[in-house]
């Protein structure tokens, strides 16, 4: 491996706003709000303010998969945050979540409304107000919440590491690309080795634990984030490709990807959603076919 021009720390670290790669002008060393703007509230008790990243991906399945079960309190309204213009840091958004990330649910069933940062604690808070996709038993619950925060501590290797370095850092390193990758496909590894022994995470029981692990590693192995499937040669994890697909297929899983996404096909774009109906009638692709029209 070539060694490059060794850095040397200074004494005290100054943040340069120029060197920050392909999302420079959303990161920063500080937190709190840039500018002032309400949160929007619409009609149901569920207010979710996202985007259709895998995290926020994860809370859109889970508020589709209860519905899918008949759980009417799960209606939501799906707000749009544009993280690269910063909406993260609206002062309404900054109250409900001090941490300036998406997603962030507002349950306004209480009084006052309880706030959900992180979305993991999203998933494990609407599992437990529905009674679903958290198993009963104390065994299995212990292994469900394992691979529920096993996701949780490894996607930011993955995507703050890997993702980062390989695709949108501002020029390619070997040193980090190579220690990243060699992670990722770990957990690649840990994930088809326990796959091949259970149907899904926790035995044949489809769980939260799949619904938080599914956004990332589903799209990793199919080759959709960061155009790295042939790099870390994924299609050889065969485990993780015959449950990723299982997955896919489920009808509210196709739903909940489409929510508060801003990218790719314009008839899989919902960038808001306030009913279900939506789906039939506000996707991109008939929004902009209207609005030719006149």
């Amino acid at each position: 491996m070539t060694k490059p021009e060794e850095y040397i720390p200074p004494k005290v670290w100054t943040w340069d706003k120029e060197n920050g790669g392909q999302f420079a002008s959303i990161n920063r060393p500080i937190s709190g709000s840039t500018h002032d703007k309400d949160r929007p509230v619409g009609k149901h008790p569920l207010q979710l303010y996202s985007l259709a990243t895998p995290n926020g991906v994860k809370v859109t399945v889970m508020l589709e998969e209860l519905l899918a079960l008949g759980h009417k309190g799960a209606e939501y309204d799906a707000w749009l945050i544009n993280i690269g213009q910063g909406d993260q840091f609206s002062s309404g958004f900054v109250e409900a979540n001090p941490n300036s990330k998406i997603p962030v649910l507002m349950d306004h069933s209480t009084t006052p409304p309880t706030r959900v940062f992180e979305s993991g604690a999203i998933l494990l808070l609407l599992a437990e107000k529905f009674n679903a996709f958290l198993p009963s038993d104390a065994s299995k619950r212990a292994e469900c919440l394992s691979w529920l925060f096993w996701q949780m501590g490894s996607a930011p290797y993955l995507g703050g590491g890997f993702g980062h370095f390989y695709a949108y850092a501002p020029y390619k390193m070997e040193y980090p690309i190579n220690r990243f990758a060699m992670e990722v496909k770990r957990q690649l590894d840990v994930l088809d080795r326990h796959l091949a022994e259970s149907r899904f995470m926790v035995g044949d029981e489809y769980t939260i634990a799949d619904i938080a692990i599914w956004p990332w590693y589903g799209a990793l192995a199919k080759g959709k984030v960061y155009n790295a499937g042939e790099f870390l040669d994924t299609a050889s994890y065969k485990n993780v490709n015959r449950w990723t697909d299982e997955i896919a297929a489920r009808p509210a899983v196709k739903r909940g990807r489409m929510v508060n996404r801003a990218y790719g096909p314009l008839e899989e774009q919902l960038r808001e959603r306030h009913d279900a109906s939506d789906f039939a009638t506000k996707t991109q692709d008939k929004i902009e076919a209207a609005e030719a029209k006149g």
